[in-house]
């Protein structure tokens, strides 16, 4: 016999749990279902939660979260096979509340905002898979079915919080942008080294953390490379968009070599000892990829719902997951409260998104994913920026400084970078984070 609940939420990450905890708070009765043993077994991500969207949702979270170390360097190189430019932005201020960003761990992160939920009311299974949606009269979305003996679990709103190849999404009809170029794979090795090491190594003290994002480190194949701290071990990895990752025939795994071999990256990861490899899509479409959000009686969020933002020195997606949980359970609750959980009802739930940062950020940054992935962006722009700051560093006695000004513009000029396009994509580029 099916068990009944007002609302089924389907995945315990970051999204599906916000989205239970906000139900449950909310006075309805949800069950919060997760096909690993725990929440978090399953999940891989870089490593930097943004965590001031928890203000609201757990107030006193700066003194419970399962944080790793609190990010005080943010550095963003570009690199060529043998050169790297590196800007540093360090603040102490940081390290201390109201924080910026943090290094966490899913597998700690996780369980500790389901158990947010379950505290507040929610019914947690795990060791679950939802294999398809429960029908309804005139094919509305009623419910999920699971993997388990008579496991047919009906809802009068299912919130899909299931990942970024949401097969309940795309069950549903609301997925109509799945191009591989909309994806890209994330591949990320976690290195063992001491504490105190990983302090001496990055200039660190006490539970400061640093984060590196990295353009021009993933070779011929467009993304970006990543390097985080956490408390005695070493994140290390990077992002490849799916086509042409496909058509160099390598494997993501030797890309990450590649970079753990790259002379201003190797003195960091010497000597760790690997401890995890993991790979994970990632929905990098943007605004306009976003899949329908909402229909008859089921919603979406996280990462199922393509709320991820690749966008240079902004990557994030656990804080649009844990928003947009939250906000797709106020909207369910609402719902179910009025006895209405049709398609118009639960449409409010994006004009609620529209509201906050998770889809304004994503359409002041909807140019972002394609013009950080472009060519020029990716390989162009990294040579010459190395290749014209190696030549203003070139000591060349008894020349003045000066003629190493002259020079680099020289060099420049030498390149099949055309003035006209430069100044395009500076102009595309102050719009987009202008």
């Amino acid at each position: 016999m099916a068990e009944s609940f007002d609302v089924v939420v389907v995945g315990a990450g970051p999204a599906g749990s916000a989205a239970a905890l906000t139900v449950a708070r909310g006075g309805r009765s949800v069950c919060l279902l997760e096909r690993g043993p725990f929440p978090g077994a399953k999940n891989m991500y870089g490593g930097v939660t943004y965590p001031s969207v928890l203000n609201q949702l757990v107030p006193g979270w700066r003194d419970e979260l399962p944080v790793q170390r609190w990010i005080t360097l943010c550095s963003t190189m570009m690199a060529t096979e043998t050169q790297s430019v590196t800007v540093d932005v360090q603040a102490t201020d940081w390290g201390a509340p109201p924080y910026n960003g943090a290094t966490t761990l899913r597998s700690e992160l996780d369980p500790w905002l389901a158990g947010k939920a379950v505290d507040a009311g929610a019914v947690l299974v795990t060791s679950t898979t939802a294999t398809g949606l429960v029908r309804g009269p005139g094919g509305r979305v009623s419910g999920v079915r699971t993997d388990r003996p008579d496991g047919d679990i009906t809802a009068a709103v299912v919130i899909a919080c299931d990942g970024v190849n949401s097969f309940l999404a795309k069950e549903a009809g609301l997925y109509h942008h799945t191009e591989a170029g909309h994806f890209t794979l994330g591949a990320k090795e976690v290195l063992a080294l001491p504490r105190d090491e990983i302090d001496r190594r990055f200039g660190l003290q006490g539970d400061h953390g640093a984060d590196f994002e990295i353009l021009g480190g993933t070779g011929d194949v467009p993304g970006g490379a990543f390097l985080y701290t956490n408390a005695d071990t070493i994140s290390v990895g990077g992002v490849l968009r799916l086509p042409e990752l496909a058509r160099s025939g390598r494997r993501p795994e030797e890309f990450i070599a590649d970079l753990k071999a790259h002379p201003s990256i190797a003195p960091l990861v010497e000597g760790g000892e690997l401890k995890e490899y993991s790979a994970h899509l990632i929905p990098e479409g943007g605004y306009d990829e976003l899949p329908e959000l909402s229909t008859d009686g089921m919603l979406v969020a996280g990462d199922a719902a393509g709320l991820c933002l690749a966008a240079g020195i902004w990557l994030e997606g656990v804080n649009f997951a844990i928003a947009s949980g939250a906000a797709a359970g106020r909207t369910a609750s609402e719902a179910v409260s009025r006895g209405d959980t049709g398609a118009e009802a639960l449409a409010g739930y994006r004009r609620r998104l529209e509201a906050t940062f998770v889809l304004q950020d994503h359409r002041k940054l909807r140019r972002a994913p394609h013009l950080v992935l472009s060519e020029r962006i990716q390989r162009a722009y990294p040579q010459v920026v190395c290749d014209l700051v190696e030549e203003l560093f070139t000591v060349r006695n008894p020349a003045a400084k000066t003629g190493g000004l002259r020079t680099a513009w020289r060099e420049l000029r030498k390149t099949d970078l055309r003035l006209r396009d430069v100044a395009r994509d500076a102009w595309a580029l102050f719009r987009t984070f202008g």
